[in-house]
């Protein structure tokens, strides 16, 4: 009986993350589907919890759920506030106040109908779903080597998004050690007063992070230039343009939906191939070395995979069943579940298993193997007879 050999942990490429957590958003922004919704938000948290390491930014998903909570709590208290009125049984009736001419269609308070909180919910829920996506993304994405993957035409771009993303993990780690220290000290670290007193200390801290990396890759000579031709700078201009237009009007066709069916995939397969072209032709004008470059292999291949079909399940549902993906709200019990875009998703667990597990996770002892180091060993004679009897 032969065994298999154990998979050898590596960190996966972090552009395969990126693309993965787009395709899931992608599907969540075409829904409104509140069992799609919750099941892409399974999804994304059962990948981040076996594939997330002890770093800093593998602890920003949580963040971005709690986001996603507040940005529910405001539509919901929002669409109560200033929503129109719509048809359906009323739950509260709160006294309207009168707004002028010029605010037509706008109502401040009024009767707050079942189908309109409904409504509420499933937009705020979207929203939410969408940011947990980008959270999945932070936290399973080393921003930094995603800065050594970039094209070389985007390095200076690059800098300023790692400076971006770095913002939001040093904005946990510093909470959580601003707090520890208010701890020490005897002060509370939870409630509103505490919330205002860290705020402060919190943003300087994580302004200066990222100021400090900025200044550290400027030092590098991040950025340096070499000299082109004008021919090939204007080629390189007509390249970006048409493939950034070509990408803008599929995108808008993809996510739309209501366009003819050339308007979406092939203009935005199009413009992202026109796009690399200009990438290339631009690179040229930058000198910079690459140490280490990250493996490209069959696991991110699986990982952008999932992704991708996460999202086409969604298109072909809106092709095959456009009702079920923005299904009327009320009652919840009524709305169906799409086999296509739910299998699509369910696909998109798969990296949690098919993918090389991180470095830091492998090199954690497990609690049996722990409880094998301290047994203590068997006697000679007990594992000759053993041996003999064997």
């Amino acid at each position: 009986m032969t065994l298999r050999r154990p998979v050898a942990p590596r960190a996966l490429h972090p552009g395969a993350w990126w693309l993965w957590a787009l395709g899931l958003a992608t599907a969540a922004s075409r829904t409104t589907n509140p069992w799609l919704l919750l099941l892409i938000l399974a999804v994304a948290g059962h990948v981040v919890t076996a594939r997330r390491t002890d770093a800093p930014w593998a602890r920003s998903f949580a963040v971005f759920l709690k986001l996603g909570l507040v940005v529910l709590a405001i539509r919901v208290v929002g669409q109560t506030l200033f929503g129109a009125a719509a048809s359906g049984n009323v739950l509260l009736d709160l006294p309207e106040l009168p707004l002028p001419a010029w605010a037509a269609g706008v109502t401040l308070g009024g009767p707050i109908t079942d189908a309109a909180l409904a409504a509420a919910l499933l937009d705020g829920l979207r929203l939410a779903t969408v940011l947990a996506c980008i959270g999945a993304a932070n936290a399973l994405a080393n921003p930094r080597r995603l800065l050594a993957s970039a094209p070389a035409a985007l390095y200076e771009v690059g800098v300023a998004v790692v400076v971006a993303l770095s913002f939001a993990p040093s904005l946990v780690t510093g909470v959580q050690r601003i707090r520890a220290a208010r701890r020490l000290r005897g002060r509370p670290d939870r409630g509103l007063r505490s919330i205002v007193s860290v705020a402060m200390p919190v943003l300087e801290d994580a302004l200066e992070r990222s100021l400090a990396l900025a200044a550290a890759m400027d030092s590098r000579g991040y950025g340096r230039r070499a000299g082109v031709s004008r021919a090939v700078r204007r080629r390189t201009a007509v390249l970006t343009l048409a493939g950034l237009g070509g990408v803008l009007v599929g995108l808008y066709g993809l996510l739309d939906g209501t366009g003819p069916p050339w308007l979406g995939v092939p203009v935005l397969l199009g413009g992202i191939l026109v796009a690399m072209l200009a990438l290339r032709s631009a690179g040229t004008g930058v000198v910079r070395t690459r140490y280490r470059p990250d493996p490209w292999a069959g696991p991110e291949w699986l990982t952008v995979g999932t992704g991708v079909l996460a999202a086409a399940g969604g298109v072909v549902t809106t092709v095959t069943a456009p009702g079920a993906l923005l299904p009327d709200p009320l009652p919840l019990t009524a709305v169906p579940l799409p086999v296509m875009a739910a299998t699509g998703i369910l696909l998109a667990l798969l990296p949690a298993w098919g993918t090389p597990p991180p470095p830091a996770l492998a090199s954690t002892p497990r609690r049996d193997d722990a409880s094998r180091t301290h047994r203590p060993a068997p006697s000679t004679s007990t594992s000759n007879s053993s041996e003999v009897a064997a």
